[in-house]
């Protein structure tokens, strides 16, 4: 086995990783590991053998871990990576953060960063992701973000360096993101907080929010302009090809494309990592069938499919 570097966080061999993701699957790590501190993530990353393959994980929210588990040394930031802090019409936030409290805070200080408050994540997984919603994206806000390479190195990224796109942002693979400064538009603590509440409601009524799901699992497709030049507006809808392909409500196993919004896939209870991704795979493949249409996977999979003695 490899010998690890010291640390003063947190080093756990074979740590299962189910209870760590909001689907509940997937099998275990090879090594988790949850930091300190800046320092101690410097430090572990300048020191651990080149081959030793990083992923830096969030909080599972949109992942599906196979049941093979993974390959690798899980970085999960904690408690030293969580701060917010507000200056000017600026709001900086650790990685760790999540991004409904980034939101919350930042609406008392009257800066509208109001699209965050219903995203499921953090703010790592933001930036990573270019999560957006409401018109709003991450790339939008952006200032700059920190992040540690896989040297152990400290550096400065910003909104050019990362390319972001459409739920893509060029993050070199090893990296761990640390940080991120976003700079908000003013407005009324009041109004925000209100907003945010009706956009809470909004959700609840119409996305399974309390079934285990990791949020939409299909991006939606890129629309297209009259003159044939696919554009970023996305006027067709994942769960309305979804649905025309005749798939709410399907099953595989434990894993269902939720009756309440198709583009979600639920665990009822007792559903696998291969349950999930096979259900869908097989979506995939019916809507290609049905409508031409090819849906690109939103959540992330990651690891082995078979399993781990």
């Amino acid at each position: 086995m490899t010998e690890m570097p010291h640390v003063r966080g947190r080093l756990t061999p074979n740590r299962p990783l189910s209870e760590l993701t909001w689907l509940r699957v997937g099998g275990p790590a090879d090594w988790l590991f949850q930091p300190a501190d800046l320092d101690d993530l410097r430090a572990f990353l300048a020191t651990l053998p080149a081959d030793v393959a990083v992923f830096p994980m969030g909080v599972g929210s949109n992942l599906i871990v196979r049941d093979g588990g993974l390959r690798a040394v899980v970085i999960r930031l904690g408690r030293g990576f969580n701060r917010i802090e507000v200056e000017g019409n600026r709001v900086t936030a650790g990685a760790a953060a999540l991004d409904a409290h980034v939101a919350k805070k930042a609406a008392d200080a009257g800066l509208d960063l109001t699209f965050l408050r219903t995203i499921p994540g953090s703010i790592g997984g933001a930036v990573r992701m270019n999560a957006g919603c409401y018109g709003s994206y991450t790339a939008d806000v952006l200032v700059e973000a920190q992040a540690v390479t896989r040297a152990g190195e400290s550096v400065t990224l910003s909104p050019d360096d990362l390319r972001f796109a459409y739920r893509h942002s060029d993050l070199p693979e090893g990296w761990v993101l640390t940080s991120a400064t976003l700079e908000a538009p003013q407005g009324n603590p009041a109004a925000l907080h209100t907003r945010m509440e009706d956009q809470l409601a909004k959700r609840d009524a119409t996305q399974p929010t309390g079934d285990r799901s990791a949020g939409s699992t299909f991006r939606n497709p890129a629309g297209f302009s009259s003159t044939g030049r696919a554009d970023d507006v996305h006027d067709l809808k994942a769960w309305k090809v979804i649905d025309d392909a005749g798939l709410r409500g399907a099953r595989q196993g434990g894993a269902q494309m939720s009756e309440k919004h198709p583009n979600f896939l639920i665990n009822t209870g007792d559903a696998t990592a291969a349950d999930l991704e096979g259900l869908g795979e097989a979506v995939r493949k019916k809507v290609y069938a049905q409508s031409g249409i090819t849906l690109e996977w939103e959540i992330m999979r990651v690891g082995d499919v078979g399993r781990v003695d």
